[in-house]
């Protein structure tokens, strides 16, 4: 897999318990209808409400694609979601998306979208975020961002 051009992350909205479920280790693959780009190995997770902060990243090993029984077959052990959570996020259509993770943790400390960039909001599903350009400490007019940054690092991620 490519390394991540510039460090582009994404940001991916999930529900509290699927999150807890994920930095747990209980949950390996992330359901979806759609693959994210090519170049992004690494997730930020956002609990969505009432937790609403970012909480935990993991790294992207792999995609599985296929209709939904299949990828139900495949991945319904370690996906953490119960069949019929699965089968309702499914209903009317024909492709499912496995999204294959490892080395899920939790953030140093939670942190609020603000806290990246000021004009972030929720995704409704996942958005995507580059943690590189971010401003340095001491720049005139300018945030600084150093404690969200140092927070947010992943493991072996670069940050410029």
């Amino acid at each position: 897999m490519d390394t991540p051009a510039a460090g582009r992350v994404a940001v991916m909205s999930i529900h509290p318990r699927y999150a807890e479920a994920i930095l747990s280790g209980q949950k390996r693959v992330e359901f979806r209808k759609r693959r994210l780009a090519p170049d992004v190995t690494t997730v930020l997770v956002y609990a969505t409400q009432p937790v609403g902060v970012l909480v935990g990243a993991f790294e992207i090993t792999g995609y599985d694609t296929g209709s939904p029984t299949a990828i139900w077959r495949r991945h319904s052990r370690h996906g953490g979601i119960t069949r019929r959570a699965f089968r309702d996020y499914y209903r009317g259509t024909e492709r499912a998306v496995g999204i294959l993770l490892r080395d899920a943790r939790p953030l140093a400390r939670p942190l609020a979208l603000t806290d990246l960039d000021a004009a972030l909001r929720p995704p409704q599903s996942f958005l995507y975020v580059n943690l590189a350009p971010w401003p340095s400490a001491g720049v005139p007019g300018q945030p600084s961002n150093h404690r969200a940054r140092a927070a947010v690092r992943p493991a072996g991620m670069k940050m410029a």
